[in-house]
């Protein structure tokens, strides 16, 4: 399998473009402000033909450059339908006032075509699978995709802005809640083997193994203890 990576944009937040092998189909992850050419860099070095673009949440940091890519390569967006109205109302989903730029080049927006994910699912996208879990806590509609362990790699989870190395996403924006992040923390990371790669929205990727032995917010849900939200400093837009 084939996993590319690189941070994006203003916020440096992780794009990944999955396939089974260069030359084939991908399925683009989280393009965010300015992924658009490193996106399209990364389809030519490995020669790969995108047919969907999944998304972890809706704030700007991950979905910026999703109107250029799903239209570059005529492919569906997928999103959560808490988070959907993100895509064209960014300043909302950050609680900025109306007339306050976010950032003037942005162009703002859905692709022409946007299917909704629904918890528990499995997507079957270019030969691969991704089982979508719900995980609201950073924003409403915040989901993760975890792949089957398979012959020559271990469990793949793209976090979003769930889990990172050694902290959590921010929970005080709007739709943000602590307990929400706590309880998607201990329904959808505790159960993870310890293997599990962990690909986050942000940041280093990390095993869940790690996360559970050094992440004060995981270690202390391990423990059905509530969680300081001090503990450590917490991430993303």
């Amino acid at each position: 399998m084939l996993i590319a990576g690189f941070p994006a944009g203003a916020w440096g937040t992780n794009c990944y473009l999955v396939a089974p092998a260069p030359g084939e189909e991908c399925v683009i992850i989280d393009p965010g402000h300015q992924a658009a050419v490193g996106v399209e860099e990364a389809l030519k070095k490995h020669r790969l033909k995108p047919v969907a673009v999944v998304l972890t949440h809706g704030h700007i940091d991950h979905v910026a450059s999703v109107v250029p890519v799903c239209g570059a390569h005529d492919v569906p967006a997928w999103i959560h339908p808490e988070d959907r109205y993100m895509m064209s109302d960014p300043d909302k989903a950050l609680g900025r006032s109306i007339g306050m730029p976010l950032m003037g080049e942005l162009t703002v927006g859905e692709p022409d075509d946007v299917r909704e994910l629904t918890n528990g699912t499995t997507l079957d996208l270019a030969g691969l699978e991704f089982t979508v879990a719900h995980a609201p806590g950073h924003t409403k509609g915040s989901v993760t995709f975890r792949m089957p362990e398979s012959a020559d790699i271990p469990s793949v989870f793209f976090s979003g802005d769930l889990l990172f190395a050694g902290s959590i996403g921010r929970t005080d924006l709007p739709g943000g809640s602590m307990p929400d992040m706590l309880e998607s923390l201990a329904r959808v990371c505790l159960p993870l083997d310890d293997s599990t790669v962990v690909l986050s929205g942000h940041g280093p990727q990390t095993t869940i193994g790690q996360e559970r032995a050094t992440n004060p917010y995981l270690r202390q849900v391990a423990a059905g203890q509530g969680t300081d939200m001090n503990t450590a400093p917490r991430r993303g837009m």
